[in-house]
């Protein structure tokens, strides 16, 4: 199989950002599909030739066993070429693997005669439902998943970091009750992971019952034998949960589910990248100078947020996808349309520029430095943030219309310090709230702010 230059490749994923997303390659690719194929065919052949019912097909010698399964582990691009040329007499994908199959038992005297219980009793769906379930396992187990967990994990961390750092809240782009930079880090660290854990508990499902989902061959065959209970064994043996109920097709109900749930997880990031993104640039943070970047090709001075732009851009062309998938997927006419089939084939690019935009809003947060002084400046600019206490604490002694005083004294203004305490003494308080409400700065009015910022992720109660 020729291996393409990626300046040549008509998507970004397998060209421009080849190297980003080259860990799904070997999975998601059409040679992944081909091997999980293979794995499928394979693992049925082993799997009947079990069957004590079955006495047509011999137990297999442990050595045979090993050769059927070496056909799998040894799986090669040369091999994924040989498919390619069965199909381009077959047509059809499947029926090529099939073929393979058969070739490849073959090539032992003791298998040769043994070929057709390949696909034995299956429709080509039982093949495909199982290898993308397969595909789509490991490429979350062994992909996604990581990234996720990394990226939760350094947003945890930065979290901590900055856990007592006072921070102006901005509610529809107002001033409001001050925060710290370490709790707004959590929220998202938190989002994200309640989302990753969505995601990772869908299970993920595969049907193997024949032609209609009834086992009608089968039973045809071997009438004795308790087939949905084989199915189901075999199944789980793939380590997939058995779907039972089905026609022609798996229903992809599950596929949508994960989708749905990726979905959110990168909505998260995107609402994370964008604010990122406002942040720099009101300077609360700072971007490290890269030697040799060029930030602008006419302002020599700009060192722009790429790569949070650069992941807010793959996250929308990946949610666009996985939408399309969990929409169109479940849908399948009467008791199997072909139109699934196409779509399918989608799944690693959609993947793959979630990849690409976990990685990238993990590269800018290494490039980040926190700006204190800006972050301070703003917030001792807002002391009008300490309305909220003052006509909490009026409450507290049962003073009349305190939040009408506030709104008249502080609604519009900026105050500073000297405003604020000429503001407290024309409330008349109270020589107790007076002196509750002396020694408030912005600063210091956090709440439990610090403590969210570091209460593990785990701890929901």
């Amino acid at each position: 199989m020729s291996t393409i230059d990626p300046i040549m490749a008509i998507g970004a994923a397998d060209g421009r950002y080849r190297t980003k997303a080259q860990t799904l390659a070997p999975v998601t690719s059409e040679f992944g599909l081909m091997r999980f194929r293979v794995q499928v065919e394979c693992e049925w052949f082993l799997f009947l030739s079990e069957i004590p019912g079955i006495v047509e097909f011999p137990e297999l010698s442990a050595d045979a066993q090993a050769y059927v399964r070496s056909i799998v582990s040894d799986f090669g691009t040369e091999h994924a070429a040989a498919i390619k040329a069965f199909e381009s007499t077959t047509n059809h994908d499947v029926k090529a693997v099939e073929y393979f199959v058969k070739s490849r038992l073959s090539e032992r005297t003791d298998l040769q005669a043994l070929r057709e219980w390949v696909h034995f009793c299956c429709t080509s769906e039982d093949i495909n439902n199982t290898a993308y379930a397969l595909m789509v396992k490991q490429a979350k187990d062994e992909v996604l998943l990581p990234l996720m967990d990394q990226l939760i994990a350094e947003l945890g961390t930065l979290a901590e970091r900055h856990a007592d750092l006072g921070m102006l809240s901005r509610t529809h782009g107002q001033t409001a009750s001050p925060t710290t930079l370490g709790k707004e880090l959590k929220n998202v660290a938190a989002r994200l992971l309640r989302q990753r854990q969505q995601m990772a508990a869908v299970e993920i499902l595969g049907k193997f019952n024949g032609a209609v989902g009834n086992f009608n061959a089968h039973v045809s065959a071997y009438p004795e034998l308790d087939w949905p209970a084989l199915s189901s064994e075999f199944v789980h043996r793939l380590g997939l949960t058995c779907n039972l109920w089905t026609t022609q097709i798996e229903p992809h109900d599950y596929l949508a589910e994960l989708f749905h749930a990726l979905m959110r997880f990168n909505q998260v990031v995107l609402d994370f990248d964008r604010d990122i993104w406002a942040y720099i640039a009101i300077e609360y943070f700072t971007q490290r100078k890269v030697e040799g970047e060029t930030g602008s090709s006419t302002m020599p001075h700009k060192v722009n947020p790429i790569d949070f732009e650069n992941s807010e851009g793959n996250l929308g062309i990946a949610n666009a996808l996985l939408e399309h998938m969990a929409a169109k997927l479940p849908v399948s006419r009467w008791q199997r349309d072909l139109s699934d089939s196409t779509v399918l084939r989608n799944i690693g690019t959609a993947f793959a520029h979630c990849v690409i935009a976990y990685q990238a809003t993990a590269k800018g947060l290494t490039r980040l430095e926190v700006n204190e002084s800006a972050i301070r400046a703003d917030l001792d600019r807002s002391w009008e943030v300490l309305a909220e206490p003052v006509q909490t604490v009026m409450r507290k002694y049962a003073m009349a219309e305190p939040y009408e005083k506030l709104k008249a004294a502080t609604r519009g203004q900026q105050l500073d310090e000297a405003l604020f305490n000429e503001v407290l003494h024309t409330l008349d308080l109270p020589d107790a709230a007076l002196s509750e409400l002396r020694s408030l700065r912005p600063e210091n009015y956090l709440g439990v702010a610090a403590a969210l910022a570091r209460r593990p992720l785990d701890d929901f109660s």
